[in-house]
């Protein structure tokens, strides 16, 4: 099986990049950030505190995460109901760094995401991919962009949905976001040796896709 892993920091387009991409390779597309949003999400709606480990740990008893494609489109179930519009609210985002700081939540998730690798070619993006989950990627890229290109994106994201939003706050949240996910102790965001880095501060959406499309097209 064919892997690649996109690894980079919040707000760097990687889902909206790896979704586009994986459809033109015919690949599986695994969102590993769905997948700690949805632990998230279930923990906030059960009132705990996600930065409270023994809590979040409490609330994995019988929880139930899942990918699944309904009409070519990868969607993520918390047991029986679709959450994947739930996950990606702002609060959602914090909480998704929180537990992904926890050992046993990453345990939790682990065999699920190296399961889909084994079995399947796929485009797996998250913060960890190259360097923990798929060491033995084939093809490792390391997207970013500037804290501000990021912001600006995605208050451009939210404003044109109609919601009322600052940006001076999306930035705040953005780089406090890099700060937690690369100074945590548990598999740190960080570009793995031999990731191809891709900066995307002056490069539009089509120009991205492209780019990197070109770069897997050259390694397969």
């Amino acid at each position: 099986m064919i892997n690649i892993a996109i690894d980079g920091p919040a707000g760097a387009g990687k889902s909206t990049i790896a979704k586009t991409v994986s459809k033109e390779l015919g690949y599986i597309y695994v969102d590993t950030g769905a997948l700690y949003r949805t632990v998230g999400l279930n923990a906030l709606r059960n009132g705990v505190d996600t930065k409270d480990a023994d809590g979040v740990v409490a609330t994995l008893d019988g929880l139930k995460v899942s990918l699944r494609f309904v009409n070519n489109e990868q969607r993520v179930f918390l047991g029986e109901e679709d959450v994947s519009e739930a996950i990606r609210q702002n609060e959602v985002s914090m909480a998704a760094s929180n537990v992904s700081a926890i050992p046993r939540v990453r345990e939790f998730l682990f065999d699920l995401q190296r399961d889909i690798a084994k079995n399947n070619n796929c485009l797996m993006d998250g913060r960890d991919i190259g360097t923990v989950v798929l060491p033995d990627a084939q093809i490792k890229l390391f997207l970013t962009a500037s804290a501000e290109a990021r912001a600006d994106r995605r208050f451009k994201e939210l404003t044109e949905k109609g919601q009322a939003v600052d940006y001076d706050v999306i930035l705040k949240e953005i780089k406090e976001r890099d700060y937690q996910d690369s100074h945590r102790e548990i598999a740190p965001l960080k570009q793995a040796d031999d990731a191809i880095l891709v900066d995307s501060t002056e490069m539009d959406l089509p120009t991205t896709i492209e780019y990197m499309l070109g770069i897997i097209k050259e390694r397969i």
